[in-house]
């Protein structure tokens, strides 16, 4: 009889909504490979005029090209496409703003602790520099987080990050509502729904890499999914 391998590698699939993004997707997807054991990436690409799908494609990621239109939307078009050998789903915008280096202790918390059903980076700490957001930004960011949680009761300090590692099994079958910036709002209370805990660890945020995509407009979205799922 063979014996078991004393070393298990998840399957891992890197998931990035990308409209635009020539000149930060390359350094993304690049620092991803570095940081990750051969990890699967897709990009769903919104209909780019630039040339971030020939970039995304010469450093090895797949390509699939969006039908319908905002984040929310490329993320139900990614979950239809994931495998069954697939253990873990992450989650990263194309902008090089989140530092892949924090991805495998993300991924590992999750392999100790199995009640965890999402680990998420959040940017509100310590070493946030202001350089990297707006303060217009940081404070509609908490006035969001704060109805976040007192509507919705899952206590997280920065609910909107876009750096999240999921389980693979609890979104496998996931029907996203959502179709712009607010499908984080909603994978939140899905996750929690399913009966999992979600956990946040620190992370540093670094300025953008191109032209930055969120409105005024996407934090009322936003705040209209918060009050939604509130109901359920």
């Amino acid at each position: 009889m063979l014996e078991k391998e004393s070393y298990f590698s998840p399957s891992i699939l890197v998931v990035m909504a990308a409209l635009d993004e020539e000149s930060g997707i390359g350094p993304t997807i690049e620092e991803l490979r570095q940081h990750l054991d051969k990890p699967s990436i897709l990009v769903i690409d919104g209909k780019s005029m630039d040339q971030t799908i020939d970039v995304a494609k010469r450093l090895g990621a797949d390509v699939l090209i969006q039908e319908g239109k905002g984040k929310g939307n490329a993320i139900a078009c990614a979950i239809e496409r994931i495998d069954t050998d697939v253990d873990y789903v992450v989650f990263t915008d194309a902008d090089y703003t989140y530092p892949a280096a924090f991805l495998p202790k993300m991924i590992e918390f999750l392999e100790e602790n199995p009640q965890v059903g999402m680990v998420c980076g959040n940017r509100f700490n310590s070493h946030l520099q202001l350089s990297a957001m707006h303060n217009a930004f940081i404070f509609g960011n908490r006035i969001l987080a704060f109805t976040h949680n007192l509507l919705n009761g899952v206590a997280l300090q920065d609910p909107l990050t876009g750096l999240r590692v999921v389980r693979a099994k609890i979104i496998r079958n996931w029907k996203p509502k959502s179709d712009n910036f607010d499908i984080e709002v909603e994978l939140n209370h899905y996750v929690e729904r399913q009966g999992y805990g979600i956990v946040e660890v620190e992370i540093p945020y670094r300025d953008r890499i191109g032209q930055k995509k969120l409105r005024f407009s996407h934090g009322i979205t936003i705040l209209k999914r918060i009050l939604l799922e509130s109901m359920y």
